[in-house]
């Protein structure tokens, strides 16, 4: 169901960037038919994007699980990547609101990756101990 999610997610955040792609009067597909500048934005920058996204996503619930593993935390790694999943939500959908008004850099992607990370480690620190046995 998350990855469901994060799919619907990531197709709104790319939204500006289509709007974008398509009032362009030069470059690579401003001649191009709607049906295929689709096609084109689907397959260079969505399914790109989502790998991306999948693959930072995995790294903060590895970088999560050696914190929980610190912390002496009981939690798994498949706990840690759903919740990573939903820690970037804010960030994306505040990116996806600034877009419409101004031209956003991608550096602004460290800053999710940070945002992401600090609300993990407060999450794990929610969870229980490990009991000693």
């Amino acid at each position: 169901m998350i990855i469901i999610y994060l799919i619907i997610m990531l197709a709104i955040v790319s939204i500006p960037e289509w709007i974008n792609r398509l009032n362009q009067s030069n470059g690579i597909g401003a001649d191009m038919n709607i049906i295929f500048q689709f096609i084109y934005f689907f397959m260079f920058y969505y399914l790109i994007m989502t790998v991306f996204v999948f693959i930072a996503i995995s790294i903060i619930a590895y970088v999560g699980k050696g914190i929980s593993h610190l912390m002496k935390r009981k939690l798994t790694y498949g706990l840690l990547w759903k919740m990573s999943a939903c820690t970037v939500t804010i960030p994306f959908l505040l990116f996806t609101f600034i877009s419409f008004i101004w031209q956003v850099n991608d550096s602004f992607l460290f800053f999710t990756f940070l945002f992401s990370l600090g609300l993990l480690f407060i999450m794990i620190q929610h969870y229980p101990k490990r009991r000693k046995s």
